[in-house]
Protein backbone atom coordinates (compact mmCIF):
# COMPACT_ATOMS: atom_id res chain seq x y z
CA UNK A 1 0.00 0.00 0.00
CA UNK A 2 1.46 3.37 -1.01
CA UNK A 3 1.43 6.42 1.27
CA UNK A 4 -1.60 7.99 -0.45
CA UNK A 5 -3.61 4.80 -0.03
CA UNK A 6 -2.53 4.59 3.60
CA UNK A 7 -3.56 8.20 4.29
CA UNK A 8 -6.93 7.62 2.67
CA UNK A 9 -7.57 4.51 4.76
CA UNK A 10 -6.47 6.21 7.98
CA UNK A 11 -8.94 9.04 7.30
CA UNK A 12 -11.77 6.60 6.59
CA UNK A 13 -10.95 4.51 9.67
CA UNK A 14 -10.83 7.65 11.85
CA UNK A 15 -14.39 8.48 10.82
CA UNK A 16 -15.71 4.89 11.01
CA UNK A 17 -14.31 3.52 14.28
CA UNK A 18 -15.02 2.87 17.10
CA UNK A 19 -18.32 4.63 16.39
CA UNK A 20 -19.26 6.24 13.06
CA UNK A 21 -18.91 10.02 12.88
CA UNK A 22 -17.20 12.58 15.11
CA UNK A 23 -20.02 13.84 17.35
CA UNK A 24 -22.17 12.66 20.21
CA UNK A 25 -24.60 14.20 22.67
CA UNK A 26 -23.55 14.19 26.33
CA UNK A 27 -25.90 15.01 29.19
CA UNK A 28 -24.55 17.76 31.47
CA UNK A 29 -27.00 17.17 34.35
CA UNK A 30 -27.32 13.97 36.41
CA UNK A 31 -29.97 11.40 35.55
CA UNK A 32 -29.16 8.51 37.85
CA UNK A 33 -32.11 8.42 40.24
CA UNK A 34 -35.87 8.73 40.13
CA UNK A 35 -35.54 12.22 41.58
CA UNK A 36 -33.08 13.21 38.84
CA UNK A 37 -35.51 11.92 36.25
CA UNK A 38 -38.38 13.90 37.74
CA UNK A 39 -36.28 17.08 37.49
CA UNK A 40 -34.90 16.41 34.01
CA UNK A 41 -38.30 15.59 32.56
CA UNK A 42 -41.81 15.40 33.95
CA UNK A 43 -42.89 17.00 36.21
CA UNK A 44 -39.87 19.22 36.94
CA UNK A 45 -39.34 20.37 33.37
CA UNK A 46 -42.66 22.18 33.48
CA UNK A 47 -41.16 24.91 35.66
CA UNK A 48 -38.63 26.26 33.13
CA UNK A 49 -41.29 25.85 30.43
CA UNK A 50 -43.62 28.17 32.35
CA UNK A 51 -40.79 30.59 33.08
CA UNK A 52 -39.80 30.85 29.43
CA UNK A 53 -43.41 31.21 28.29
CA UNK A 54 -43.78 34.15 30.68
CA UNK A 55 -40.36 35.67 29.92
CA UNK A 56 -38.70 34.45 26.67
CA UNK A 57 -35.30 35.76 27.79
CA UNK A 58 -35.28 33.01 30.42
CA UNK A 59 -34.48 30.56 27.62
CA UNK A 60 -30.88 31.76 27.99
CA UNK A 61 -30.99 30.92 31.72
CA UNK A 62 -32.63 27.51 31.63
CA UNK A 63 -31.53 25.92 28.33
CA UNK A 64 -28.36 25.46 26.28
CA UNK A 65 -29.39 28.06 23.68
CA UNK A 66 -26.65 30.45 24.80
CA UNK A 67 -23.91 27.93 24.07
CA UNK A 68 -25.39 26.21 21.02
CA UNK A 69 -24.51 27.03 17.41
CA UNK A 70 -25.97 25.52 14.25
CA UNK A 71 -23.43 24.72 11.54
CA UNK A 72 -25.53 24.72 8.39
CA UNK A 73 -24.80 23.91 4.75
CA UNK A 74 -26.39 22.92 1.47
CA UNK A 75 -23.21 21.22 0.28
CA UNK A 76 -22.78 23.39 -2.81
CA UNK A 77 -19.15 24.33 -2.11
CA UNK A 78 -17.55 21.61 0.03
CA UNK A 79 -13.94 22.47 0.85
CA UNK A 80 -12.11 22.27 -2.47
CA UNK A 81 -14.38 19.50 -3.72
CA UNK A 82 -17.26 21.57 -5.09
CA UNK A 83 -20.99 20.86 -5.20
CA UNK A 84 -21.35 17.32 -3.88
CA UNK A 85 -24.61 17.82 -2.05
CA UNK A 86 -25.79 18.16 1.52
CA UNK A 87 -25.23 14.54 2.56
CA UNK A 88 -21.60 14.51 1.44
CA UNK A 89 -21.02 17.71 3.44
CA UNK A 90 -21.89 16.06 6.76
CA UNK A 91 -18.33 14.91 7.63
CA UNK A 92 -17.10 18.48 7.17
CA UNK A 93 -19.88 19.94 9.30
CA UNK A 94 -19.17 17.38 12.04
CA UNK A 95 -15.52 18.39 11.82
CA UNK A 96 -16.47 22.03 12.22
CA UNK A 97 -18.44 21.08 15.32
CA UNK A 98 -15.39 19.35 16.80
CA UNK A 99 -13.36 22.54 16.32
CA UNK A 100 -16.02 24.70 17.96
CA UNK A 101 -16.03 22.40 20.98
CA UNK A 102 -12.27 21.87 21.21
CA UNK A 103 -11.24 25.49 20.88
CA UNK A 104 -14.13 27.47 22.41
CA UNK A 105 -16.24 24.90 24.31
CA UNK A 106 -19.26 25.71 22.11
CA UNK A 107 -21.81 22.97 21.43
CA UNK A 108 -22.96 22.42 17.86
CA UNK A 109 -25.67 20.69 15.93
CA UNK A 110 -24.63 20.16 12.33
CA UNK A 111 -27.52 20.61 9.91
CA UNK A 112 -27.37 19.64 6.24
CA UNK A 113 -30.23 21.04 4.16
CA UNK A 114 -31.41 19.86 0.77
CA UNK A 115 -33.43 22.80 -0.51
CA UNK A 116 -34.80 23.28 -4.04
CA UNK A 117 -34.00 26.98 -4.06
CA UNK A 118 -32.47 29.79 -2.03
CA UNK A 119 -35.78 30.97 -0.60
CA UNK A 120 -36.65 27.54 0.81
CA UNK A 121 -33.17 27.24 2.34
CA UNK A 122 -33.64 30.58 4.07
CA UNK A 123 -37.10 29.63 5.34
CA UNK A 124 -35.79 26.34 6.71
CA UNK A 125 -33.10 28.11 8.72
CA UNK A 126 -35.51 30.78 9.97
CA UNK A 127 -37.92 28.09 11.15
CA UNK A 128 -35.32 26.20 13.20
CA UNK A 129 -33.43 29.25 14.49
CA UNK A 130 -35.16 29.47 17.93
CA UNK A 131 -33.10 26.45 19.02
CA UNK A 132 -29.78 28.23 18.64
CA UNK A 133 -27.70 31.09 19.97
CA UNK A 134 -25.95 31.52 16.63
CA UNK A 135 -25.85 30.31 13.03
CA UNK A 136 -22.60 29.39 11.25
CA UNK A 137 -23.16 29.05 7.51
CA UNK A 138 -20.63 26.83 5.76
CA UNK A 139 -19.69 25.57 2.29
CA UNK A 140 -22.42 27.45 0.42
CA UNK A 141 -21.49 28.59 -3.08
CA UNK A 142 -21.34 32.22 -4.18
CA UNK A 143 -23.32 34.25 -5.05
CA UNK A 144 -26.09 32.34 -3.26
CA UNK A 145 -24.24 32.61 0.04
CA UNK A 146 -24.43 36.42 -0.01
CA UNK A 147 -28.21 36.45 -0.35
CA UNK A 148 -28.65 33.78 2.30
CA UNK A 149 -26.49 35.50 4.88
CA UNK A 150 -28.04 38.91 4.32
CA UNK A 151 -31.60 37.60 4.53
CA UNK A 152 -30.95 35.59 7.69
CA UNK A 153 -29.10 38.45 9.36
CA UNK A 154 -32.07 40.73 8.72
CA UNK A 155 -34.69 38.27 9.91
CA UNK A 156 -33.05 36.68 12.96
CA UNK A 157 -32.10 38.14 16.34
CA UNK A 158 -29.01 35.91 16.75
CA UNK A 159 -25.61 36.15 15.04
CA UNK A 160 -25.37 34.74 11.50
CA UNK A 161 -21.85 34.23 10.22
CA UNK A 162 -20.71 32.74 6.92
CA UNK A 163 -17.29 31.47 7.89
CA UNK A 164 -16.06 30.94 4.33
CA UNK A 165 -16.51 34.68 3.88
CA UNK A 166 -15.82 36.43 7.15
CA UNK A 167 -13.76 33.86 9.03
CA UNK A 168 -11.31 33.69 6.15
CA UNK A 169 -11.32 37.48 5.89
CA UNK A 170 -10.43 37.95 9.56
CA UNK A 171 -7.43 35.60 9.38
CA UNK A 172 -6.17 37.04 6.08
CA UNK A 173 -6.38 40.58 7.44
CA UNK A 174 -4.60 39.69 10.68
CA UNK A 175 -1.79 37.97 8.83
CA UNK A 176 -1.50 40.73 6.27
CA UNK A 177 -1.25 43.47 8.90
CA UNK A 178 1.69 41.69 10.46
CA UNK A 179 3.34 40.78 7.14
CA UNK A 180 3.18 44.39 5.94
CA UNK A 181 4.59 45.57 9.27
CA UNK A 182 7.58 43.27 8.85
CA UNK A 183 8.03 44.34 5.22
CA UNK A 184 7.91 48.02 6.18
CA UNK A 185 4.75 48.79 4.19
CA UNK A 186 1.37 50.37 4.98
CA UNK A 187 -2.03 48.92 4.09
CA UNK A 188 -3.24 52.21 2.63
CA UNK A 189 -0.31 52.40 0.21
CA UNK A 190 0.09 48.87 -1.15
CA UNK A 191 -1.07 47.50 -4.48
CA UNK A 192 -3.11 44.35 -3.85
CA UNK A 193 -3.97 41.63 -6.37
CA UNK A 194 -6.63 39.07 -5.41
CA UNK A 195 -7.05 35.93 -7.50
CA UNK A 196 -10.49 34.50 -6.85
CA UNK A 197 -13.67 36.57 -6.62
CA UNK A 198 -15.91 34.20 -4.69
CA UNK A 199 -17.06 34.32 -1.08
CA UNK A 200 -13.63 34.34 0.59
CA UNK A 201 -12.00 36.79 -1.79
CA UNK A 202 -14.90 39.23 -1.78
CA UNK A 203 -15.25 39.33 2.01
CA UNK A 204 -11.50 39.60 2.58
CA UNK A 205 -11.15 42.55 0.25
CA UNK A 206 -14.14 44.37 1.74
CA UNK A 207 -12.72 43.94 5.22
CA UNK A 208 -9.33 45.21 4.03
CA UNK A 209 -11.01 48.23 2.48
CA UNK A 210 -12.81 48.97 5.74
CA UNK A 211 -9.45 48.84 7.50
CA UNK A 212 -7.84 51.36 5.17
CA UNK A 213 -6.80 49.64 1.95
CA UNK A 214 -6.99 51.89 -1.13
CA UNK A 215 -9.58 50.62 -3.61
CA UNK A 216 -7.79 52.37 -6.48
CA UNK A 217 -4.78 50.12 -5.81
CA UNK A 218 -6.81 46.92 -5.87
CA UNK A 219 -7.15 44.47 -8.77
CA UNK A 220 -9.35 41.38 -8.68
CA UNK A 221 -8.87 38.52 -11.10
CA UNK A 222 -11.26 35.66 -11.82
CA UNK A 223 -11.58 33.10 -14.61
CA UNK A 224 -12.47 35.83 -17.12
CA UNK A 225 -9.40 37.89 -16.22
CA UNK A 226 -9.06 41.19 -14.39
CA UNK A 227 -12.42 42.63 -13.34
CA UNK A 228 -12.47 46.01 -15.09
CA UNK A 229 -14.83 48.80 -16.06
CA UNK A 230 -16.78 48.06 -19.19
CA UNK A 231 -16.85 44.31 -18.60
CA UNK A 232 -20.29 43.01 -19.43
CA UNK A 233 -22.47 40.68 -17.41
CA UNK A 234 -20.74 41.14 -14.07
CA UNK A 235 -22.46 39.91 -10.92
CA UNK A 236 -23.04 42.62 -8.31
CA UNK A 237 -20.22 41.41 -6.05
CA UNK A 238 -17.89 41.46 -9.08
CA UNK A 239 -19.10 44.85 -10.32
CA UNK A 240 -18.08 46.39 -7.00
CA UNK A 241 -14.44 45.49 -7.68
CA UNK A 242 -14.31 46.38 -11.38
CA UNK A 243 -11.28 48.65 -11.78
CA UNK A 244 -10.37 51.41 -14.19
CA UNK A 245 -7.31 49.61 -15.56
CA UNK A 246 -5.66 48.39 -18.75
CA UNK A 247 -4.60 45.14 -17.04
CA UNK A 248 -6.45 42.14 -18.43
CA UNK A 249 -4.57 39.06 -17.24
CA UNK A 250 -3.15 37.87 -13.96
CA UNK A 251 0.33 38.44 -15.35
CA UNK A 252 -0.60 42.07 -16.14
CA UNK A 253 -2.02 42.58 -12.66
CA UNK A 254 0.99 41.17 -10.84
CA UNK A 255 3.45 43.73 -12.22
CA UNK A 256 4.48 45.95 -9.33
CA UNK A 257 2.05 44.36 -6.87
CA UNK A 258 2.96 44.49 -3.19
CA UNK A 259 0.45 41.86 -2.11
CA UNK A 260 -0.97 38.75 -3.76
CA UNK A 261 -3.96 37.01 -2.19
CA UNK A 262 -4.93 33.74 -3.83
CA UNK A 263 -8.21 32.04 -2.99
CA UNK A 264 -8.58 30.13 -6.23
CA UNK A 265 -6.81 27.00 -7.50
CA UNK A 266 -3.42 25.34 -7.68
CA UNK A 267 -0.43 26.47 -9.71
CA UNK A 268 -1.92 29.57 -11.33
CA UNK A 269 1.03 31.82 -10.41
CA UNK A 270 4.34 31.21 -12.13
CA UNK A 271 7.89 32.33 -11.43
CA UNK A 272 7.75 35.22 -13.91
CA UNK A 273 4.67 36.65 -12.26
CA UNK A 274 6.35 36.49 -8.87
CA UNK A 275 9.49 38.15 -10.22
CA UNK A 276 7.39 41.03 -11.54
CA UNK A 277 6.04 41.96 -8.10
CA UNK A 278 7.38 44.90 -6.11
CA UNK A 279 10.25 44.67 -3.65
CA UNK A 280 9.48 42.88 -0.38
CA UNK A 281 6.20 41.33 -1.56
CA UNK A 282 3.62 39.46 0.51
CA UNK A 283 2.20 36.29 -1.05
CA UNK A 284 -0.84 34.57 0.45
CA UNK A 285 -1.35 31.49 -1.76
CA UNK A 286 -4.31 29.91 0.01
CA UNK A 287 -5.73 27.34 -2.43
CA UNK A 288 -6.02 23.92 -0.78
CA UNK A 289 -4.56 21.40 -0.87
CA UNK A 290 -2.14 22.83 -3.43
CA UNK A 291 -1.45 26.60 -3.38
CA UNK A 292 -1.39 28.94 -6.38
CA UNK A 293 2.43 28.78 -6.20
CA UNK A 294 4.41 26.36 -4.07
CA UNK A 295 6.52 27.81 -1.24
CA UNK A 296 9.53 25.98 -2.66
CA UNK A 297 9.22 27.73 -5.99
CA UNK A 298 8.35 31.08 -4.45
CA UNK A 299 11.37 31.12 -2.14
CA UNK A 300 13.66 29.98 -4.95
CA UNK A 301 12.56 32.99 -7.02
CA UNK A 302 12.38 35.67 -4.30
CA UNK A 303 14.38 35.89 -1.08
CA UNK A 304 12.59 39.04 0.07
CA UNK A 305 9.01 37.77 0.30
CA UNK A 306 6.75 36.73 3.15
CA UNK A 307 4.54 33.81 2.22
CA UNK A 308 1.49 32.18 3.75
CA UNK A 309 -0.55 29.18 2.63
CA UNK A 310 -3.60 27.30 3.82
CA UNK A 311 -1.50 24.27 4.75
CA UNK A 312 -0.28 23.18 8.17
CA UNK A 313 3.01 21.78 6.85
CA UNK A 314 4.37 25.23 5.90
CA UNK A 315 4.92 28.32 8.04
CA UNK A 316 2.18 30.95 8.30
CA UNK A 317 -0.91 28.82 7.88
CA UNK A 318 -4.04 30.89 7.28
CA UNK A 319 -6.45 28.71 9.23
CA UNK A 320 -10.06 29.68 10.01
CA UNK A 321 -9.87 27.85 13.33
CA UNK A 322 -8.03 30.94 14.60
CA UNK A 323 -11.23 32.89 14.10
CA UNK A 324 -14.68 31.38 14.10
CA UNK A 325 -14.69 29.56 17.49
CA UNK A 326 -13.46 32.63 19.33
CA UNK A 327 -15.60 35.11 17.39
CA UNK A 328 -18.69 33.10 18.27
CA UNK A 329 -17.52 32.70 21.87
CA UNK A 330 -17.32 36.46 22.21
CA UNK A 331 -20.65 36.99 20.45
CA UNK A 332 -22.44 34.40 22.60
CA UNK A 333 -20.94 35.69 25.83
CA UNK A 334 -22.08 39.24 25.00
CA UNK A 335 -25.51 38.04 23.81
CA UNK A 336 -24.87 39.79 20.50
CA UNK A 337 -27.59 39.85 17.87
CA UNK A 338 -25.14 40.37 15.02
CA UNK A 339 -21.49 39.76 14.23
CA UNK A 340 -20.64 43.20 12.95
CA UNK A 341 -17.71 44.51 10.96
CA UNK A 342 -16.45 46.19 14.14
CA UNK A 343 -16.42 42.81 15.89
CA UNK A 344 -14.51 41.27 12.99
CA UNK A 345 -11.93 44.07 13.04
CA UNK A 346 -11.54 43.61 16.79
CA UNK A 347 -10.75 39.95 16.15
CA UNK A 348 -8.23 40.96 13.45
CA UNK A 349 -6.32 43.23 15.81
CA UNK A 350 -6.43 40.73 18.69
CA UNK A 351 -4.94 38.00 16.49
CA UNK A 352 -2.30 40.29 15.01
CA UNK A 353 -1.25 41.56 18.42
CA UNK A 354 -1.02 38.08 19.92
CA UNK A 355 1.44 36.95 17.23
CA UNK A 356 3.83 39.72 18.27
CA UNK A 357 4.06 38.48 21.86
CA UNK A 358 6.48 35.84 23.20
CA UNK A 359 5.28 32.32 22.44
CA UNK A 360 4.38 30.13 25.46
CA UNK A 361 6.30 26.92 26.05
CA UNK A 362 3.08 24.92 25.69
CA UNK A 363 2.80 26.07 22.08
CA UNK A 364 6.41 25.11 21.34
CA UNK A 365 5.76 21.69 22.87
CA UNK A 366 2.54 21.20 20.88
CA UNK A 367 4.36 21.85 17.62
CA UNK A 368 7.67 20.19 18.66
CA UNK A 369 9.58 23.45 18.24
CA UNK A 370 12.52 24.83 20.19
CA UNK A 371 11.79 28.47 19.35
CA UNK A 372 9.26 30.61 17.57
CA UNK A 373 9.11 34.38 17.39
CA UNK A 374 7.30 37.09 15.44
CA UNK A 375 8.87 37.40 12.02
CA UNK A 376 8.76 36.26 8.41
CA UNK A 377 7.81 32.68 9.33
CA UNK A 378 5.45 33.53 12.19
CA UNK A 379 2.85 36.18 11.41
CA UNK A 380 -0.19 34.47 12.96
CA UNK A 381 -0.72 32.67 16.27
CA UNK A 382 -0.79 28.89 16.26
CA UNK A 383 -4.24 27.29 16.69
CA UNK A 384 -3.21 25.53 19.92
CA UNK A 385 -2.12 28.78 21.58
CA UNK A 386 -4.15 28.79 24.82
CA UNK A 387 -4.22 32.60 24.90
CA UNK A 388 -6.59 32.70 21.91
CA UNK A 389 -9.50 31.55 24.07
CA UNK A 390 -9.19 34.67 26.23
CA UNK A 391 -7.91 37.39 23.94
CA UNK A 392 -10.11 37.05 20.88
CA UNK A 393 -13.51 36.53 22.60
CA UNK A 394 -12.83 39.43 24.95
CA UNK A 395 -11.95 41.72 22.06
CA UNK A 396 -15.02 40.64 20.09
CA UNK A 397 -17.36 41.03 23.07
CA UNK A 398 -15.97 44.49 23.82
CA UNK A 399 -16.84 45.56 20.26
CA UNK A 400 -20.50 44.54 20.52
CA UNK A 401 -22.92 47.44 20.21
CA UNK A 402 -26.55 47.11 21.29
Amino acid sequence: MNSNDNSKQRALDYHAFPRPGKLGVVAIKPCETADDLSLAYSPGVAEPVRAIAENPDDVWRYTNKGNLVAVITDGTAILGLGNLGALAAKPVMEGKAVLFKRFADIDVFDIEITAPDTASFIETVVNIAPTFGGINLEDIAAPRCFEIEQALSERLDIPVFHDDQHGTAVIICAGLINALHIQGKSLNQVKIVCLGAGAAGTASLKLLLSMGADKSKLLVVDKAGVLHKGMGGLLPHHEFFAADTDARTLADAMVGADVFIGVSAANLVNAEMLKSMADRPVVFALANPDPEISPEMAHSVRDDLIMATGRSDYPNQVNNVLGFPFIFRGALDARAKRITQAMQIAAVHALAALAREPVPQSVLDAYQLTQLAFGRDYILPKPFDPRLADRVPQAVAAAVSF
